[in-house]
Protein backbone atom coordinates (compact mmCIF):
# COMPACT_ATOMS: atom_id res chain seq x y z
CA UNK A 1 0.00 0.00 0.00
CA UNK A 2 1.07 3.46 -0.96
CA UNK A 3 0.93 7.05 1.54
CA UNK A 4 -2.40 8.59 0.01
CA UNK A 5 -3.41 11.86 0.63
CA UNK A 6 -3.85 12.88 4.21
CA UNK A 7 -7.50 14.43 3.95
CA UNK A 8 -8.29 11.55 0.98
CA UNK A 9 -7.04 8.97 3.74
CA UNK A 10 -9.18 10.27 6.84
CA UNK A 11 -12.13 10.78 4.50
CA UNK A 12 -11.57 7.11 4.20
CA UNK A 13 -11.27 5.90 7.68
CA UNK A 14 -14.13 8.06 8.62
CA UNK A 15 -16.42 6.37 5.95
CA UNK A 16 -15.51 2.87 6.98
CA UNK A 17 -16.00 3.43 10.43
CA UNK A 18 -19.94 4.74 9.68
CA UNK A 19 -20.37 1.27 7.15
CA UNK A 20 -18.95 -0.34 10.41
CA UNK A 21 -21.70 1.74 12.78
CA UNK A 22 -24.36 0.46 10.50
CA UNK A 23 -23.56 -3.03 10.22
CA UNK A 24 -22.63 -3.18 13.73
CA UNK A 25 -26.30 -2.53 14.54
CA UNK A 26 -28.16 -4.22 12.18
CA UNK A 27 -26.41 -7.26 11.15
CA UNK A 28 -26.34 -10.22 13.44
CA UNK A 29 -28.54 -13.11 14.74
CA UNK A 30 -31.46 -11.04 14.73
CA UNK A 31 -31.18 -8.64 12.34
CA UNK A 32 -32.38 -5.03 12.36
CA UNK A 33 -34.13 -3.51 8.86
CA UNK A 34 -31.89 -0.22 7.69
CA UNK A 35 -35.59 1.74 7.69
CA UNK A 36 -35.96 0.55 11.33
CA UNK A 37 -32.67 1.89 12.26
CA UNK A 38 -32.88 4.97 10.79
CA UNK A 39 -36.67 5.57 12.40
CA UNK A 40 -34.77 4.70 15.85
CA UNK A 41 -32.25 6.90 14.93
CA UNK A 42 -33.99 9.90 14.14
CA UNK A 43 -35.67 9.85 17.41
CA UNK A 44 -32.90 10.24 19.42
CA UNK A 45 -33.07 13.93 17.98
CA UNK A 46 -36.76 14.53 18.18
CA UNK A 47 -37.67 13.20 14.77
CA UNK A 48 -40.29 11.36 13.21
CA UNK A 49 -41.69 8.55 16.02
CA UNK A 50 -38.61 7.11 16.97
CA UNK A 51 -39.70 3.86 19.15
CA UNK A 52 -43.29 3.86 18.67
CA UNK A 53 -42.63 3.39 15.19
CA UNK A 54 -41.11 0.07 15.53
CA UNK A 55 -41.77 -3.23 17.31
CA UNK A 56 -40.81 -3.10 21.19
CA UNK A 57 -38.44 -6.01 20.46
CA UNK A 58 -36.63 -4.06 17.77
CA UNK A 59 -35.77 -0.75 19.27
CA UNK A 60 -34.97 -2.78 22.83
CA UNK A 61 -32.06 -4.94 20.93
CA UNK A 62 -31.06 -1.72 19.61
CA UNK A 63 -31.24 0.61 22.22
CA UNK A 64 -30.35 -1.84 25.07
CA UNK A 65 -28.42 -4.61 23.39
CA UNK A 66 -26.09 -3.57 20.40
CA UNK A 67 -25.80 0.60 21.28
CA UNK A 68 -23.78 -0.17 24.30
CA UNK A 69 -21.31 -2.64 22.69
CA UNK A 70 -20.94 -0.68 19.84
CA UNK A 71 -19.94 1.89 21.84
CA UNK A 72 -17.63 0.20 24.10
CA UNK A 73 -16.53 -2.04 21.17
CA UNK A 74 -15.60 1.30 19.25
CA UNK A 75 -14.16 3.20 21.92
CA UNK A 76 -11.82 0.00 22.91
CA UNK A 77 -10.95 -0.88 19.68
CA UNK A 78 -9.80 2.95 19.05
CA UNK A 79 -8.17 3.43 22.85
CA UNK A 80 -6.02 -0.04 21.78
CA UNK A 81 -5.18 0.76 18.45
CA UNK A 82 -3.72 4.62 19.40
CA UNK A 83 -1.92 3.00 22.76
CA UNK A 84 -0.15 0.66 20.12
CA UNK A 85 0.99 3.38 17.75
CA UNK A 86 1.92 5.54 20.76
CA UNK A 87 4.25 3.05 22.32
CA UNK A 88 5.56 2.06 18.67
CA UNK A 89 6.63 5.80 18.32
CA UNK A 90 7.57 5.79 21.82
CA UNK A 91 10.27 3.22 21.96
CA UNK A 92 11.06 3.38 18.33
CA UNK A 93 9.49 -0.33 17.61
CA UNK A 94 6.89 -1.46 15.40
CA UNK A 95 6.78 -4.59 17.37
CA UNK A 96 5.72 -2.98 20.41
CA UNK A 97 1.82 -2.89 21.72
CA UNK A 98 0.02 -2.51 25.37
CA UNK A 99 1.23 -5.31 26.64
CA UNK A 100 4.66 -4.61 26.55
CA UNK A 101 4.32 -2.24 29.39
CA UNK A 102 3.11 -4.92 31.71
CA UNK A 103 -0.39 -3.01 32.33
CA UNK A 104 -2.36 -5.78 30.35
CA UNK A 105 -1.66 -8.48 32.75
CA UNK A 106 -1.88 -6.35 35.59
CA UNK A 107 -5.43 -5.06 34.89
CA UNK A 108 -5.94 -9.13 33.91
CA UNK A 109 -5.11 -9.85 37.43
CA UNK A 110 -7.02 -7.69 38.90
CA UNK A 111 -10.22 -8.25 37.04
CA UNK A 112 -9.59 -11.85 38.26
CA UNK A 113 -9.07 -11.34 41.68
CA UNK A 114 -12.51 -9.12 41.56
CA UNK A 115 -14.34 -11.88 39.70
CA UNK A 116 -12.90 -14.92 42.10
CA UNK A 117 -13.72 -12.69 45.35
CA UNK A 118 -16.99 -12.36 43.73
CA UNK A 119 -17.83 -8.80 43.57
CA UNK A 120 -19.36 -6.40 41.56
CA UNK A 121 -18.98 -5.01 37.60
CA UNK A 122 -17.83 -1.64 39.90
CA UNK A 123 -15.35 -3.08 41.93
CA UNK A 124 -13.75 -5.12 38.69
CA UNK A 125 -13.19 -2.39 37.20
CA UNK A 126 -11.58 -0.80 39.93
CA UNK A 127 -9.32 -3.37 40.88
CA UNK A 128 -8.46 -3.84 37.14
CA UNK A 129 -7.25 -0.19 37.06
CA UNK A 130 -5.98 -0.22 39.97
CA UNK A 131 -3.74 -3.42 39.30
CA UNK A 132 -2.61 -2.11 35.79
CA UNK A 133 -1.53 0.93 37.28
CA UNK A 134 0.38 -1.12 40.27
CA UNK A 135 1.68 -3.16 37.17
CA UNK A 136 3.07 0.31 35.93
CA UNK A 137 4.59 2.08 38.55
CA UNK A 138 6.65 -1.42 38.74
CA UNK A 139 7.69 -1.10 35.52
CA UNK A 140 9.11 2.21 36.53
CA UNK A 141 10.53 1.10 40.05
CA UNK A 142 12.39 -1.29 38.03
CA UNK A 143 13.58 0.82 35.11
CA UNK A 144 14.86 3.73 36.54
CA UNK A 145 18.60 3.82 37.21
CA UNK A 146 20.38 7.02 38.78
CA UNK A 147 17.50 8.96 38.63
CA UNK A 148 16.58 7.87 34.36
CA UNK A 149 15.53 5.02 32.41
CA UNK A 150 16.44 3.56 29.18
CA UNK A 151 14.12 2.21 26.37
CA UNK A 152 15.50 -1.01 26.52
CA UNK A 153 15.27 -1.08 30.49
CA UNK A 154 11.38 -0.56 29.93
CA UNK A 155 10.79 -2.99 27.36
CA UNK A 156 12.80 -5.25 29.66
CA UNK A 157 11.10 -4.53 32.83
CA UNK A 158 7.53 -4.66 31.38
CA UNK A 159 8.52 -7.89 30.02
CA UNK A 160 9.04 -9.51 33.57
CA UNK A 161 6.32 -7.62 35.59
CA UNK A 162 4.18 -8.88 32.64
CA UNK A 163 5.30 -12.01 33.27
CA UNK A 164 4.83 -11.87 37.29
CA UNK A 165 1.47 -10.96 36.92
CA UNK A 166 0.70 -13.71 34.04
CA UNK A 167 1.58 -15.94 37.08
CA UNK A 168 -0.49 -14.53 39.62
CA UNK A 169 -3.43 -15.20 37.02
CA UNK A 170 -2.72 -18.49 36.43
CA UNK A 171 -2.43 -19.37 40.21
CA UNK A 172 -5.97 -17.03 40.89
CA UNK A 173 -7.41 -19.54 37.79
CA UNK A 174 -6.08 -22.35 40.46
CA UNK A 175 -7.97 -21.75 43.18
CA UNK A 176 -11.20 -20.21 41.29
CA UNK A 177 -14.04 -23.10 41.55
CA UNK A 178 -13.75 -24.83 38.46
CA UNK A 179 -17.98 -25.58 38.29
CA UNK A 180 -18.31 -21.62 38.56
CA UNK A 181 -16.10 -19.00 38.67
CA UNK A 182 -13.10 -20.83 36.76
CA UNK A 183 -15.44 -20.51 33.65
CA UNK A 184 -16.34 -17.44 34.31
CA UNK A 185 -12.70 -15.93 34.95
CA UNK A 186 -11.73 -18.24 31.78
CA UNK A 187 -14.31 -16.59 29.28
CA UNK A 188 -13.39 -13.20 30.73
CA UNK A 189 -9.51 -13.43 30.11
CA UNK A 190 -10.81 -14.11 26.19
CA UNK A 191 -12.12 -11.21 26.10
CA UNK A 192 -15.96 -10.11 24.93
CA UNK A 193 -18.23 -7.49 24.63
CA UNK A 194 -20.81 -9.52 25.89
CA UNK A 195 -21.69 -7.76 29.02
CA UNK A 196 -21.94 -4.43 27.68
CA UNK A 197 -24.95 -2.39 29.36
CA UNK A 198 -25.93 1.49 29.14
CA UNK A 199 -24.61 1.64 32.67
CA UNK A 200 -20.99 0.37 31.53
CA UNK A 201 -20.71 2.20 28.58
CA UNK A 202 -21.53 5.97 30.91
CA UNK A 203 -18.66 4.90 33.36
CA UNK A 204 -15.89 3.08 30.66
CA UNK A 205 -16.15 6.00 28.01
CA UNK A 206 -15.59 9.05 29.98
CA UNK A 207 -12.59 7.38 30.93
CA UNK A 208 -11.37 6.41 27.76
CA UNK A 209 -11.74 10.29 26.15
CA UNK A 210 -9.68 11.66 29.54
CA UNK A 211 -6.51 9.62 28.74
CA UNK A 212 -7.11 9.35 24.88
CA UNK A 213 -7.13 13.51 24.71
CA UNK A 214 -3.52 14.07 25.88
CA UNK A 215 -1.98 11.62 23.88
CA UNK A 216 -3.84 13.47 20.60
CA UNK A 217 -2.87 16.28 21.98
CA UNK A 218 1.21 16.06 22.18
CA UNK A 219 1.23 13.89 18.32
CA UNK A 220 4.05 16.52 17.54
CA UNK A 221 6.07 15.72 20.73
CA UNK A 222 5.77 12.07 19.85
CA UNK A 223 7.05 12.61 16.41
CA UNK A 224 9.82 14.27 18.07
CA UNK A 225 10.30 11.43 20.68
CA UNK A 226 10.63 8.62 17.80
CA UNK A 227 14.00 10.64 16.20
CA UNK A 228 15.54 9.56 19.41
CA UNK A 229 16.06 10.68 22.96
CA UNK A 230 19.71 12.60 22.14
CA UNK A 231 17.89 14.25 18.91
CA UNK A 232 14.83 15.31 21.29
CA UNK A 233 16.98 16.77 23.87
CA UNK A 234 18.80 18.46 21.10
CA UNK A 235 15.42 20.17 19.68
CA UNK A 236 13.98 21.00 23.02
CA UNK A 237 11.96 18.08 24.04
CA UNK A 238 11.79 17.78 28.41
CA UNK A 239 12.31 13.36 27.14
CA UNK A 240 11.55 11.94 30.63
CA UNK A 241 8.08 13.93 31.79
CA UNK A 242 7.02 13.31 27.78
CA UNK A 243 7.59 9.55 27.68
CA UNK A 244 5.57 9.05 31.03
CA UNK A 245 2.75 11.29 30.67
CA UNK A 246 2.51 9.04 27.48
CA UNK A 247 2.81 5.94 29.60
CA UNK A 248 0.69 6.74 32.02
CA UNK A 249 -2.51 8.02 29.45
CA UNK A 250 -1.42 4.31 27.62
CA UNK A 251 -2.12 2.65 30.98
CA UNK A 252 -5.24 4.29 31.91
CA UNK A 253 -6.90 3.18 28.71
CA UNK A 254 -5.50 -0.44 28.62
CA UNK A 255 -6.63 -1.08 31.95
CA UNK A 256 -10.17 0.46 31.45
CA UNK A 257 -10.52 -1.94 28.19
CA UNK A 258 -9.32 -4.93 29.80
CA UNK A 259 -11.65 -4.13 32.60
CA UNK A 260 -14.70 -4.30 30.75
CA UNK A 261 -13.75 -6.51 27.64
CA UNK A 262 -11.05 -8.87 28.98
CA UNK A 263 -7.48 -9.27 27.02
CA UNK A 264 -7.82 -8.57 23.82
CA UNK A 265 -4.48 -8.71 21.91
CA UNK A 266 -3.14 -7.64 18.33
CA UNK A 267 -4.73 -4.49 17.88
CA UNK A 268 -2.39 -2.23 19.09
CA UNK A 269 -0.10 -4.32 17.11
CA UNK A 270 -1.25 -5.20 13.66
CA UNK A 271 -3.99 -1.82 13.16
CA UNK A 272 -0.79 0.65 13.75
CA UNK A 273 1.21 -0.98 11.03
CA UNK A 274 -2.07 -0.21 8.39
CA UNK A 275 -2.22 2.98 9.45
CA UNK A 276 0.89 3.88 8.60
CA UNK A 277 1.19 2.31 5.18
CA UNK A 278 -2.00 4.46 4.83
CA UNK A 279 -1.01 7.90 5.89
CA UNK A 280 2.71 7.41 6.88
CA UNK A 281 4.93 7.63 9.79
CA UNK A 282 3.04 11.34 11.03
CA UNK A 283 2.07 10.67 14.16
CA UNK A 284 -0.18 13.34 13.93
CA UNK A 285 -2.36 11.67 11.37
CA UNK A 286 -0.88 8.38 12.47
CA UNK A 287 -2.62 8.27 15.92
CA UNK A 288 -6.06 9.71 14.61
CA UNK A 289 -5.85 7.31 11.87
CA UNK A 290 -5.12 4.28 14.27
CA UNK A 291 -7.75 5.35 16.17
CA UNK A 292 -10.33 5.09 13.30
CA UNK A 293 -9.25 2.06 12.06
CA UNK A 294 -9.20 -0.21 15.45
CA UNK A 295 -12.71 1.15 16.07
CA UNK A 296 -14.11 -0.40 12.45
CA UNK A 297 -12.03 -3.46 12.79
CA UNK A 298 -13.00 -4.17 16.74
CA UNK A 299 -16.86 -3.82 15.45
CA UNK A 300 -16.03 -5.51 12.49
CA UNK A 301 -14.67 -8.35 14.58
CA UNK A 302 -17.38 -8.36 17.09
CA UNK A 303 -19.64 -9.00 14.58
CA UNK A 304 -18.10 -11.70 13.15
CA UNK A 305 -17.59 -13.20 16.59
CA UNK A 306 -21.51 -13.32 17.31
CA UNK A 307 -22.52 -13.73 14.21
CA UNK A 308 -20.22 -16.99 12.74
CA UNK A 309 -21.63 -19.67 14.94
CA UNK A 310 -24.81 -20.00 16.94
CA UNK A 311 -22.22 -19.34 20.88
CA UNK A 312 -20.75 -16.01 20.19
CA UNK A 313 -16.61 -16.68 19.70
CA UNK A 314 -13.95 -14.93 22.33
CA UNK A 315 -12.61 -11.63 20.40
CA UNK A 316 -9.14 -12.68 22.12
CA UNK A 317 -9.25 -16.06 19.82
CA UNK A 318 -10.67 -14.02 16.54
CA UNK A 319 -8.48 -10.85 17.12
CA UNK A 320 -5.55 -13.08 17.75
CA UNK A 321 -5.71 -15.85 14.84
CA UNK A 322 -6.93 -12.83 12.30
CA UNK A 323 -3.80 -11.02 14.09
CA UNK A 324 -1.61 -13.32 13.54
CA UNK A 325 -2.62 -14.41 10.17
CA UNK A 326 -1.82 -10.56 9.01
CA UNK A 327 1.52 -10.66 10.40
CA UNK A 328 2.93 -13.92 8.90
CA UNK A 329 1.52 -12.04 5.15
CA UNK A 330 3.50 -8.69 6.60
CA UNK A 331 6.45 -10.70 7.49
CA UNK A 332 6.54 -12.57 4.17
CA UNK A 333 6.14 -9.47 2.09
CA UNK A 334 9.22 -7.90 4.14
CA UNK A 335 10.87 -10.84 3.58
CA UNK A 336 10.50 -11.15 -0.33
CA UNK A 337 10.76 -7.60 -0.32
CA UNK A 338 14.88 -7.65 1.19
CA UNK A 339 15.46 -10.95 -1.10
CA UNK A 340 14.65 -9.25 -4.14
CA UNK A 341 17.10 -6.43 -2.72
Amino acid sequence: MTVVSTRVAMIALSVLLALSVVASLSLGRYGIALGDLKTIALGWFGIGPGRAGVAEPVWRVVELVRVPRLLIGAFVGAGLALCGATLQGVFRNPLVDPHVIGVSSGAAFGGVAAILLGLGAVALWSLAFTAGLGALLLVVMMSRRAGRSSVLMLVLSGVVVSALFSALVSLATYFADPNDTLPAIVFWLMGSFASATPERALYMLPIIIVFALPLLLMRFRINILSLGDEEARALGLNVEPTRWLALCCVTGITAASVANSGIIGWVGLVIPHFARAIVGPDHRVLLPASALLGASYMLLVDLMARSLIAAEIPLGVLTAVVGATVFMVLLHRARSEDWQR
